[in-house]
């Protein structure tokens, strides 16, 4: 039987996940491969199709235009109006169930980029129907769904990736080769922040009732989500900062800036996590958060041990201690966030996305001799390779695929990480650290009968030249809201 480590991650798995088809590989030229396809060549051009397609979708889609595209789909057609007049004889589509029904054998693989609570609906729905997906980062809107999508990938053995484009870069590579080649020693400690929410976050739900679009389906916008009236504060773009549609800065911005953590280290799961933050309401997330996350002890790897490890998210302006390595006035990280690397031999510091790792100090930076790469290089990440890697998954066997690197074996586990920590902030009235089991998914305590307290109204007016607080509170069972955060009760009429 192959052995795990203590949180559920086998040394092989491990191995797989990290150092898929190193073996002397580099480079893989124009993804040319010459035997144990499936039905396609490489020549051959796959047929995509795009849900969500209006923002980040649509550039997925563009860096795609190599291939086939033969649907779009999006639920807003004056946000989506741009990519669609760049594929004017393209099919469009608002509702994503209609253009499987309609055109199901004609798509291979398809692009979801929808908010973050329909990403799971859309992506299982296409799996099933035994087509290849790439989802846009967050992978999910909650933890469940996570543990669902990658349990899908796996059973019909489709391709699949998460639009975390710096996962396929070379500098998390060159980070990752760093770390295991022993250069900072043993990580006990790893620190990681945010510029984000560049949007409006903290917010009540509006009681204006505008009159919805006619270029918007509301209702299919809505989704799984509980019914609410239209307002433009939710759509086309700030989705983000509300708690039914989207998963915050946390959700936004950790499966690009934690990934390089979780991947070097093989964080796995976590079994602990705590949060603090600014106001939090039962509406939208907090103006700014402060996470911390506790991992067991794992098995070592290459040149290094991995002991248990604790690791802080900062988001919202909150930022980690300066390393005194530092000189005066120069950038913790880069200007959209980074990650830090608190080792027993010294420290390695990345700016979002893992990019430029450096040794602190810099004398350690200037005089360590580079590891030689062990890691397969993905060619121009950035430029469409991150796509154009799992459309060369896509057209191999199962049977022998070389999955690109952010597939869901990676990025499922990477984002239940990332989505439970909102459960730490959702959940801060409880006053403790939660501990977590992640086999199950559960907070393990919760009291049956414990209660939360959540802001659901603040309101302050200054009457006479004195200050006038009027702030409404929902008492919420602590046990029940932590397994609804988990895993999310649907609308009726729709099913993951």
């Amino acid at each position: 039987m192959e052995k795990k480590n203590s949180n559920g991650i086998s040394r092989r798995k491990f191995i797989g996940n990290v150092a898929t088809a190193a073996a002397g590989l580099t480079i893989l030229p124009n993804f040319a491969f010459s035997g144990g396809l499936g039905r396609f060549a490489p020549s051959d051009k796959l047929n995509i199709a795009g849900v969500g397609v209006g923002g980040m979708g649509g550039t997925n889609i563009n860096n795609l235009n190599s291939q086939n595209i033969v649907a779009l789909c999006d639920v807003d057609w004056d946000y989506s109006a741009g990519i669609f007049n760049k594929y004017p004889d393209v099919k469009k589509f608002k509702d994503y169930r209609k253009m499987f029904d309609q055109m199901g054998d004609q798509i291979d693989a398809v692009v979801i980029a929808t908010p973050d609570h329909t990403h799971a609906i859309v992506a299982t729905e296409a799996m099933r129907r035994g087509k290849h997906v790439f989802v846009q980062k967050p992978l999910t809107h909650s933890v469940y769904e996570a543990r669902v999508l990658t349990e899908t990938a796996r059973k019909y053995k489709v391709a699949t990736q998460m639009g975390n484009q710096g996962n396929s870069d070379d500098d998390i590579r060159q980070l990752c080769e760093l770390i295991w080649d022993g250069a900072i020693g043993e990580i006990e400690e790893v620190h990681a922040w945010t510029n984000r929410p560049i949007w409006p976050q903290g917010l009540e739900r509006p009681t204006e009732t505008p009159p919805v679009p006619s270029t918007l389906d509301w209702d299919l916008f809505i989704g799984p989500a509980k019914y609410r009236p239209y307002n433009p504060a939710y759509t086309p773009w700030n989705w983000r900062a509300w708690w039914d549609f989207g998963t915050g800065a946390l959700g936004d911005m950790a499966c690009h800036i934690m990934d390089p953590a979780f991947k070097a280290l093989n964080l796995g799961r976590p079994i602990s996590v705590q949060g603090s933050s600014t106001q939090v309401n039962t509406e939208s997330a907090p103006l700014a958060s402060k996470i911390i996350y506790e991992f067991p002890k794992r098995e070592a790897f290459n040149k290094i041990k991995l002991p248990a490890v604790k690791l802080t998210w900062y988001d919202g302006g909150l930022l980690p201690e300066r390393p005194e390595e530092l000189k005066d006035g120069q950038i913790l990280g880069d200007r959209n966030g980074g990650v830090i690397f608190v080792g027993s031999k010294g420290k390695l510091m990345c700016g979002c996305y893992g990019r430029n790792p450096i040794l602190l100090p810099e004398e350690l930076d200037k005089d360590y001799k580079r590891p030689p790469e062990t890691l397969r290089r993905v060619k121009d990440a950035w430029g469409g390779g991150h796509e154009m890697d799992w459309v060369r998954a896509c057209k191999e066997s199962p049977d022998n695929r070389l999955l690109p690197s952010s597939n869901f074996d990676y990025a499922g586990p990477l984002t239940e990480m990332v989505v439970m920590g909102n459960l730490a902030i959702r959940l801060q009235d409880l006053k403790r650290k939660l501990l977590w089991d992640g086999e199950n998914m559960r907070v393990t305590n919760i009291n049956d009968d414990e209660k939360i307290r959540v802001v659901s109204s603040d309101k302050f007016t200054v009457i006479n030249g004195h200050p006038h607080f009027d702030t409404q509170y929902a008492t919420i069972d602590a046990k029940s809201a932590s397994e609804e955060y988990v895993r999310h009760t649907y609308r009726e009429g729709w099913k993951l």
